[in-house]
């Protein structure tokens, strides 16, 4: 990855935390450009991570290798519409972290031409913990996909998709799936106090449980049922627990959800994509 020269067109959060994963994994910063039309935020992250900033959404095409859509959704069919002739030129990777908008649209408006990646990271690749998928054409070769796996692994674990219609899927459980366990862990914060404990306590004790749990499942090879049953002893109190979230038909409510999560995802995709 040394060799290539990877340009961000966008400099914000996840851009950020995109840089500063390969940073850490060895990758020299004077190899990454970022395009921002913002000034301050252009100087903050040449301070932070020593990487060249420039205003140009084209100059930084021209240079690149690997060029990083990291602009909002809302915003992309502008950018990669200006960026299209510059690609004609000079025809890098793409790789575009746009949640929801499909291949179809960004090939259009990059040009036909133009080798297209699409990525879905999730909020946690900013503490290098992220989960990514990725959804590749068949005209994009393996040296190809391996840079762009090589890059989102950087901020976490990167999985494939062959059918690009499971990025909704993905969505809904990687790319939203951070704020359920927020949710079900602001409950259990709650009833914590609610219990006797103090604030404080209940809130460390709902993290540290959820971190060790989430690490056990990950450093295991063992299924989530099986982990489940190791530590529920029969006529014990997570048994008893386990029983109410049975009955309150927490599966049932899971699969809705998520669904309902999926479901959204299409809709934004059909009302983004436009023009394609």
């Amino acid at each position: 990855m040394n060799t290539k020269t990877l340009a961000f067109i966008g400099g914000g959060n996840m851009a950020s935390a995109m840089i500063n994963g390969l940073i850490e994994d060895g990758t020299e910063p004077s190899h990454i450009l970022v395009a921002e039309p913002d000034e301050t935020r252009r100087e903050q992250l040449a301070a932070r991570f020593g990487v060249h900033t420039l205003s140009d959404n084209s100059e930084a095409a021209h240079q690149a290798d690997v060029l990083i859509l990291a602009v909002k959704p809302q915003a992309l069919k502008t950018v990669a519409k200006g960026l299209s002739p510059a690609l004609q030129q000079h025809t890098p990777l793409c790789l575009s972290i746009a949640a929801g908008i499909r291949h179809a649209s960004l090939q259009a408006w990059l040009g036909q031409d133009v080798p297209v990646i699409r990525v879905m990271p999730n909020t946690p690749a900013m503490l290098g913990a992220g989960a990514s998928g990725l959804y590749a054409p068949g005209n994009i070769d393996a040296a190809q996909r391996e840079v762009a796996e090589h890059i989102m692994r950087a901020t976490g674990i990167a999985v494939w998709l062959e059918d690009e219609s499971l990025m909704d899927a993905l969505t809904a459980v990687s790319g939203s799936g951070p704020a359920y366990f927020f949710r079900f862990m602001e409950a259990m914060e709650t009833t914590a106090q609610e219990l006797g404990l103090s604030e404080k306590t209940a809130h460390l004790l709902v993290l540290q449980t959820a971190l060790g749990a989430a690490r056990m499942a990950m450093e295991s090879t063992a299924p989530l049922k099986e982990l489940r049953s190791s530590v529920t002893s029969p006529g014990g109190t997570t048994e008893a627990a386990l029983k109410v979230f049975t009955e309150g038909g927490l599966a049932q409510l899971v699969q809705q959800a998520l669904t309902a999560a999926r479901d959204r995802s299409i809709e934004l995709s059909d009302s983004l994509g436009g023009d394609e």
